[in-house]
């Protein structure tokens, strides 16, 4: 499945949030979740957080940026599964990881969805629109 376009759905008191209905059928299996790189949660499915952990396994060891990618990255996941209203629990780590407030923005990214505190993805955004707009060099070969 690839996962695009935005939702912002509330987190409630006790860290969850509801699933939107575009997203449930893909995400109905089971999730992980994780850490994010820029300060959000990656969600998974569970198929495809299986594919990561595959590819994680053949990490060289040896490399110490590497072993400290692997190590956040599993370490910091859990596995979820929604409710009967499309419900997931964030759990506390993650949601301090990432600042969560009540506010989120849950932006499809291709293979994962990231969560994120509204206010940060609003500023993190607006950064990055400018530099969106003005790139002027290849940055992904083929594609743009």
């Amino acid at each position: 499945m690839t996962f695009s376009g935005q939702s912002q759905p509330k987190l409630d008191e006790k860290g969850r949030l509801i699933l939107p209905a575009k997203w449930r059928e893909a995400l109905g299996d089971g999730i992980y979740l994780t850490k994010g790189q820029d300060r959000c949660v990656s969600m998974y499915t569970a198929t495809e957080f299986s594919k990561i952990s595959e590819r994680l396994e053949s990490a060289r060891q040896t490399t110490k940026a590497a072993r400290f990618f692997v190590r956040n990255f599993m370490a910091s996941a859990e596995s979820e599964a929604p409710d009967k209203q499309g419900r997931i629990t964030i759990p506390g780590h993650l949601r301090e990881y990432a600042g969560l407030e009540r506010d989120l923005i849950l932006a499809g990214v291709n293979n994962r969805i990231e969560i994120w505190d509204l206010a940060t993805w609003n500023a993190f955004m607006a950064e990055q629109d400018k530099e969106f707009a003005d790139l002027d060099e290849e940055v992904i070969p083929g594609i743009f």
